[in-house]
Parts: structure tokens; C-alpha cells; sequence
């Protein structure tokens, strides 16, 4: 079964100790040394803080990949929302 979610960086939050990608491969190191997501349809956003987060969304049944992902970043910089639920 495939769900609809969107998964969001931060990436002002992020410090690359890069926890998420040892849960969910979709997740790479950047050029600059901080996360960032593979896949989906992606796009990378300035926040109202002056920040950039990268917002991708999939429809797939790895839900529960991006899910371990978010838990496992210690600075909290990932969000994983699934459509319909926002």
C-alpha cells in the first residue's frame, strides 16, 4: 500500500551528523557537508526565519523509512507529514 507524504529539512537545523541515512537512503550528504533527500519531487524553500529547508514528497510505501529517519536526527531538523493528515 502507498501513502502520500511530504518530507521536510531543514536545513539551517541540520549539522550533519547524518543519522537519517543510515534509516532511509533517500537521504545523501550534500556538496555542503549537511543532509539532503534524493527522489520524490523536490524543492528547496527559504523559510520565514531566513533559513532554507528542502521539502520533498512521495508516494510510496516507505513511510516508515522516512519516519526512522526523523527519529533518529538528534537535532530534530526533519518533519515527515503525511498528506491529508496536515
Amino acid at each position: 500500500m502507498t501513502t502520500e507524504y511530504r518530507v521536510r529539512l531543514d536545513r539551517e537545523a541540520c549539522d550533519g551528523v547524518f543519522a537519517c541515512l543510515v534509516r532511509d537512503d533517500r537521504f545523501v550528504e550534500a556538496a555542503d557537508g549537511l543532509a539532503g533527500i534524493e527522489g520524490g519531487s523536490s524543492d528547496l524553500a527559504a523559510t520565514s526565519d531566513g533559513g532554507t529547508e528542502t521539502v520533498a514528497a512521495f508516494d510510496d510505501d516507505r513511510l516508515d523509512d522516512a519516519r526512522q529517519a526523523a527519529s533518529a536526527c538528534p537535532v530534530d531538523a526533519i518533519d515527515v507529514t503525511v498528506v491529508g493528515d496536515e
